[in-house]
Order: structure tokens, then C-alpha cells, then sequence
């Protein structure tokens, strides 16, 4: 299949996609290198080779113009950011039977220096499979600002993450942010991405097999970033998480009441969760956040299995035993 074409300007330019806002400078290929580097990364690269490191170049990146270390640095002074996802063993092994045969590391990490070493936001599997396999180095683009650390989702090449391990990737986030830099929730979004992240992260916590696939459009419609500081927002995503239990545990007796009458689909959740949700049928915004959860964990509550027809099940996938 072709590639789309995009819209583009009178000048032959792509049009800009929606919400992007960056203009790039017009730096060229041989204005990147730092012939003279500037203070804050002068103390950086002495940093750098003070710790048994190198730094390879020193440059300006070309959309913003920011400088950056170009490093090599001792494996056994980088660490992965504390709130990212878990590894992956089926990942890591795909990396270091990459590697194995072309005996090649191509990809350098994005790190950021941390009291006695450096966390690398972004490069927790390469990072662990250049250990396994027993290199001494690993390539990095060292960045001079911190907050970068917390721009997982958004530096992620890895490996796509699933919604569990971004929801709670968000959750160690708030909770590290909470108790350093405390910004307003609103101000991260581009790091938590999307505000029902958090609600789902904080959720999954309590219950870490929860259905979040089968709320997170729930919560697009409904949820959104809170104008308060990380460490007071954190009790009220607590209690929307709740919330998003409780209705959980609505659906989940619909469900056992449905399987009892002789329903067997793997998508009868899914089902519930489409037949209480309102939000299909309405025009104009959604309702708020507890008045739509409280009328669906009501509708799935009060569902009756003997009005479901095995029709309206076998659409999402299945039918009661012996259905036509």
C-alpha cells in the first residue's frame, strides 16, 4: 500500500500536523559542532571524563538549538530512571542476539547526569543487554537538563509500550515528582501524556490485572489534568482510581451473572462496558467524571442477564452455549 501523501503548504512543505507547534532554527549541518562549549557543558564533559568517560563531540541538536554531549560512558555508572517500565527478558534477548550478530551498538541512549553516575530515561534495554553481553561502555547523548529523565513516554524507541506499563510508568513519575520538583499536574503533560494515565496507573497498582484497555476511552472523554501541585492532585487521582475499581467490580459481577446464564466470550467485559456506557448516544461534552461512572457501575450493577440476547453478545465476539 502507498504511503499517504500529507497536505502540503504553498511552499511545498508538509503542512504542520495539529498541535505541533515547533519551528525549527535554521541551523545548518556545519553549524552543529561546538567549537567552544558552553559553561554548563565545559562542566559537564569534565564531569564526564572524571568518571572514567569520554566526550566525543559537543554540538547543538538541530530543531531547538540545544547543546548536547556526545559521550561515552563506564556501563557501570548508568542506571535506568527508577519510575520506568520493568524490563523486558523477551525484549533484552532480542537486543543481544541483535547485537550478537552484527556486532555492531548503534543506538546510543539519552542519559542525564545523577548525583555520582547518570539514569538513562529511555534506554533500559539496550542498557541492560550491553551488561548481559559484558560491555564496559555505552554510547549516550548526555542532555544538561534533568527534567528530561521524565520524558519516557515521549523519547521511548524501544520498544512500544502497552497501557499497563505506561500507566504506571506515569504513577512512579507523579509519585518521584511529588517529592522533588512538585509541579502542577497540568504542567506534565507531555510527560504523563494523557491525564487518564494516571487515574489508570493508580488503579493498576491496587489491582495490577485490571481491564484498563476496556476504561481508557472512558477516560478520554472524561478525565482531564488537574491545576494542583503533584503532592496535593495525587489524593484526588487516588480516588478516581477507586472509582474506576468500584465500576470495575460492577462489570465484573455483570460479567459472572452473564456466565452463569450460559454466556461464554472473551470479550463479555468489553460488552458490559459498551452496553452501561452512555457516552455513545449523547451529543455535545461528556458528563463529568463521577456523574458518567456513577450512572454506568449503577446500569452494570442492575444489568439483567435474562433481557441480554445472545445476538447482542455474539456481535462482540461471542454467544451463550447452544445460541444460534
Amino acid at each position: 500500500m502507498a504511503q499517504k501523501k500529507r497536505p502540503v503548504t504553498k511552499t511545498g512543505r508538509p503542512r504542520a500536523r495539529k498541535g505541533v507547534k515547533l519551528k525549527p532554527t535554521e541551523l545548518t549541518p556545519p553549524q552543529l559542532p561546538l567549537a567552544e562549549r558552553p559553561a554548563e557543558l565545559d562542566a559537564l564533559a569534565r564531569q564526564v571524563e572524571a568518571d572514567g568517560g569520554a566526550v566525543l563531540a559537543a554540538y547543538r541538536e538541530p530543531l531547538g538549538g540545544n547543546p548536547l554531549l556526545f559521550v561515552a560512558l563506564p556501563v557501570d555508572k548508568v542506571e535506568r530512571t527508577p519510575f520506568q517500565r520493568d524490563v523486558s527478558d523477551a525484549h533484552v534477548r532480542k537486543l543481544t542476539v541483535a547485537m550478537d550478530k552484527t556486532r555492531r551498538y548503534l543506538d546510543p541512549i539519552v542519559a542525564v547526569r545523577e548525583g555520582e553516575g547518570y539514569m538513562t530515561p529511555n534506554g533500559g534495554h539496550r542498557l541492560t543487554a550491553l551488561q548481559e553481553l559484558g560491555a564496559k561502555s555505552v554510547l549516550a547523548l548526555l542532555v544538561p537538563e534533568r527534567a528530561v529523565a521524565y520524558q519516557i513516554l515521549a523519547l521511548n524507541i524501544e520498544k512500544a509500550h502497552n497501557l499497563r506499563e505506561k500507566a504506571l510508568e506515569v504513577v512512579r513519575m507523579y509519585r518521584d515528582l511529588a517529592g522533588s520538583l512538585d509541579p502542577k499536574e497540568a504542567e506534565m503533560a507531555l510527560e504523563f501524556e494523557e491525564p487518564g494515565l494516571a487515574t489508570l496507573g493508580f488503579a493498576y497498582e491496587q489491582r495490577g490485572r485490571l481491564s484498563g484497555g476496556a476504561y481508557a476511552p472512558i477516560l478520554r472523554k472524561v478525565d482531564g489534568f488537574l491545576e494542583e501541585k503533584l503532592s496535593r492532585a495525587i489524593a484526588e487521582r487516588e480516588r478516581r482510581a477507586g472509582v474506576v475499581l468500584a465500576f470495575d467490580d460492577a462489570v465484573s459481577e455483570a460479567v459472572a451473572r452473564l456466565k452463569e446464564r450460559g454466556f461464554d466470550s472473551p470479550y463479555l467485559k468489553a460488552f458490559v462496558v459498551a452496553r452501561v456506557n452512555p457516552l455513545r448516544f449523547m451529543k455535545g461534552a461528556a458528563p463529568p467524571f463521577d456523574e458518567l461512572f456513577e450512572t454506568m457501575t449503577k446500569r452494570a450493577r442492575g444489568m439483567d442477564p435474562s433481557k441480554v440476547k445472545g445476538e447482542d453478545v455474539a456481535r462482540s465476539g461471542g454467544a451463550p452455549d447452544g445460541a444460534e
